[in-house]
């Protein structure tokens, strides 16, 4: 699992581009808050040296599955979210995790990890608004 604003991020298939290169079907993490994008761990290697021949052919369009096979139920078995799911539901699990570590972290007494989940409970507090403003 990833973390980012301290959303645990959603896996998804998407396109990137690489200079002139469109990418398809590549597995990524997306934060449901701060929608930070980010090639999955499991297959970073990988996309970045089919981008770098790709590149170099001068292809325009490659699809990520045709060179590359990983099962994509495996890449994603350790999200918490993905992607079909309602954004507005995403963050409110996200949230009461948050809290749940929250709670945990005063039990500690570990400040410091109390002040980063508090931060982050902001910032998903945020989003929460925004999307029940445009619901």
């Amino acid at each position: 699992m990833s973390f980012c604003c301290g959303a645990s991020m959603i896996g998804t298939l998407g396109s990137l581009k690489h200079y002139r290169t469109r990418i398809h079907n590549v597995p990524l993490l997306l934060c449901p808050v701060c929608k930070r994008i980010e090639v999955h761990y499991s297959v970073e290697n990988e996309y970045e040296i089919l981008a770098e021949f790709a590149e170099s052919d001068g292809l325009l369009d490659v699809d990520f599955k045709d060179y590359v096979t990983k099962e994509e139920q495996t890449l994603f078995e350790n999200c918490i979210n993905h992607e079909g799911e309602d954004p507005l539901e995403i963050v409110r699990r996200q949230i009461d995790s948050a809290l749940d570590l929250l709670q945990l972290a005063k039990q500690w007494g570990d400040t410091s990890w109390e002040m980063q989940l508090k931060r982050r409970l902001a910032l998903m507090s945020r989003r929460k608004s925004q999307l029940l403003k445009h619901k």
